[in-house]
This record gives structure tokens, C-alpha cells and sequence, in this order.
């Protein structure tokens, strides 16, 4: 039976928890020059209907890096649902290659493409979820703290597909999540899970936080909404100010691209507590772990 990676929900405590630790592993054996290639043969299929630089780099890296290969496919070239139904390519391009990553406005797309598809197929970003960053987040935390388990993260800023998967990643954890908005921007509760806590005060929010987290306010295909929502997000810009009511330890975390001097200040995603390169690097870790643990024989 083939497996997707679709949402952090599909996947039980245990399993996140072996990832995590695969992708740990992954990254040492990197590091160390001994990676092995386990998905030697297999091809994945990158199917992008957004723009991307993190997720298109660290999975093509992260394939070749296994053994494997790659086919880039761009929005124009298939037109998924315009010049051909999503079901008809999905079981099409099931006969090509062993996996498909997809990065796509709709998540409703996704799911009708997985649902056909006979091979895995992974979220590479949809309206509702970005799991591969939740992932690569906790990674993140775990580095710095040992484990996420008891850590305050507060997520501040608009209660989006990247906020969605923080808060199911976090349950898994055991970790303790707060996420802060303006009224209006509350994350939608259908997609999520486990236990968190919704403030609209960033100065009490981020009080005593491990992590302190943020995302652009405009996300892309939003783009007719920047000028209500800068003046809606006021307040909460994350701010050296801010950052000084977390924790002594607390590291600022960013799933990028960052826009500074709106959702976060420049001295903020410069200093100490900023581990946002760190996030970033972490995608091609965990990635790889979630293409082994779908690919590898």
C-alpha cells in the first residue's frame, strides 16, 4: 500500500517522532561524508504551481543526495485541471515515476491527485498545510533544545497553511503552542488538531516563550489584500522589544522569505536568537527523511 505525506494529521506521534529522527541521522551522515544512496533507481516528480526556492532546491538536492533523480515540471507545462483532469495526469504520471511533490494553491487538488495517483505523493505547500516545514521546525527546535517536548512556541501572524501545520506537528510533540492574530486571521480549526491556545495580544503571548515564530501577512495569492492587511497586522511585527518578554534562551524561527520591517524587524532575523538558516537547511533533512521513508525499499 502506497503512502502520501499529505498533512501532519495522516501521521501518528511515533511516526513524526521516527522521522525527526531519521532526518537527525541524515543530516550527521551528511555532515560526516558517509551518506548512503537508498533510493538509487527511483525518480521524483516536482510538480510546482507556485513559485518556490527552498522547496524546489532542498527536494532536488535531497533526491540526488539519496541516489535518485528528479523531472521539474512548471506550472505552464501541464496545467493541471485546465488542459487535462487532475485524475488523468495523476494516473499518467504514476506510470513514469516512483513519487510526486506537489506545490499547489489548492489543497483540494492535492488530495484529488493523490487519490489517483499509485505512487506517494508529498505536500510541497497548499493553502491548508506545509507540512515539510513543520517537520524541518521542529527539527530546528530540537537542535537547539534537545527536544520540543514542554517548549512554549508562539506563533505570531496570520493563522495560515504554515501556522496550520506548527499547531498538528506541536501535538505530536508535546509541545505547547499559542497562536496570536488580529481578529479575523484565526487559523482555520478544520485543519487542525491536538490542543492550542488563541490569543490576539502578542505582548502576553510571547511572555516566557522558547520560540518565537512569524510568516509573511501576505501570502502569495493574496496579493489584492497587502495594503487592509499592513494596517490590520500592526502590533504584531516581531520586534527586539518583543523578543526581550520570551524567554532568555528563546530563538526566533522563520519559515522565509522574510519581509523586514513588516512582520519582522531587520535587527530580529540578524541577531543571536535567530535560527532561520538553520530552518532552512533543515527542509533538505527532513524531506529526505520523508522520501525514504515513502521510497526506500
Amino acid at each position: 500500500m502506497k503512502r502520501d505525506f499529505l498533512s501532519i494529521r495522516q501521521y501518528q506521534s511515533d511516526e513524526i517522532r521516527e522521522l525527526l529522527k531519521v532526518a537527525h541521522s541524515l543530516k550527521k551522515e551528511l555532515k560526516a561524508g558517509v551518506g548512503k544512496r537508498t533510493l538509487e533507481g527511483k525518480t521524483l516528480a516536482m510538480v510546482f504551481q507556485k513559485p518556490s526556492n527552498r522547496t524546489r532546491i532542498s527536494f532536488e538536492v535531497g533526491m540526488y543526495q539519496l541516489g535518485g533523480t528528479v523531472v521539474f515540471i512548471k506550472p505552464d507545462e501541464i496545467r493541471m485541471g485546465e488542459r487535462e483532469p487532475i485524475a488523468d495526469i495523476a494516473r499518467v504520471m504514476s506510470r513514469y515515476v516512483d513519487a510526486v511533490m506537489i506545490r499547489t494553491f489548492s489543497h483540494k487538488d492535492l488530495e484529488e491527485f493523490a487519490n489517483y495517483a499509485t505512487v506517494p505523493v508529498i505536500n510541497g505547500l497548499s493553502d491548508c498545510y506545509h507540512p515539510c516545514q513543520a517537520l524541518a521546525d521542529i527539527m530546528t527546535i530540537e537542535e537547539r533544545f534537545g527536544s520540543a517536548a514542554g517548549r512554549k512556541i508562539v506563533y505570531v501572524g496570520d493563522g495560515n497553511n504554515v501556522c496550520h501545520s506548527l499547531v498538528n506537528i506541536a501535538g505530536k510533540v508535546d509541545a505547547e503552542i499559542v497562536v496570536c492574530c488580529p481578529e479575523g486571521y484565526e487559523p482555520d480549526k478544520d485543519c487542525m488538531c491536538g490542543n492550542w491556545t488563541l490569543s490576539h495580544d502578542p505582548q502576553q503571548a510571547v511572555k516566557g516563550a522558547d520560540v518565537v515564530y512569524t510568516d509573511v501577512w501576505t501570502s502569495m495569492g493574496q496579493e489584492e489584500e497587502t495594503e487592509r492587511r499592513l494596517k490590520e497586522f500592526q502590533g504584531y511585527s516581531i520586534t527586539t522589544e518583543l523578543m526581550f518578554r520570551a524567554s532568555d534562551k528563546a530563538i526566533f524561527m522563520h519559515c522565509l522569505p522574510a519581509h523586514r520591517g513588516e512582520e519582522v524587524a531587520a535587527d530580529v532575523v540578524e541577531s543571536a536568537a535567530s535560527v532561520i538558516f538553520d530552518q532552512a537547511e533543515n527542509r533538505l533533512h527532513a524531506q529526505k527523511a520523508v522520501l525514504q521513508a515513502l521510497l526506500a525499499s
